[in-house]
């Protein structure tokens, strides 16, 4: 089975992006398509926006965004708009729900998964 690139995963251009040295504490609001690869603690809200959590992001947030597409590490719940697609290595401690969700092989989802429109 062919592997999809990030680009295939997700049409968007990345318009915001948080290296691996970034750290944030507090609330976090974007839009367009943020891709994030650092550490954040607390709320992530884009409602009109794409969440990429890199293979490397630590993540410790309650997440409410339009679409997202995670790799790294998630501790709290997140919620879409649209759609959630779960990569290996991704692991989510907490709750997900989006009325679209995709969880490759190799991804860990430790909570409950709902799915409503």
């Amino acid at each position: 089975m062919k592997k999809r690139t990030d680009k295939e995963r997700h049409g968007d251009t990345i318009t915001t992006l948080l290296g691996e040295d970034a750290r944030i504490e507090g609330h976090l609001d974007f839009g367009g398509t943020l891709r994030l690869d650092g550490k954040l603690e607390g709320t992530l809200s884009g409602q009109s926006g794409t969440l990429i959590v890199g293979d490397k992001a630590i993540l410790n947030a309650e997440i409410n965004v339009k679409n997202a597409v995670i790799m790294g590490t998630v501790t709290g719940t997140v919620n879409a708009l649209e759609k959630i697609e779960l990569y290996p290595p991704a692991k989510i401690d907490g709750d997900i729900a989006a009325p679209k969700i995709t969880i490759e092989a190799g991804a860990v989802l430790n909570g409950k998964c709902l799915m409503a429109s």
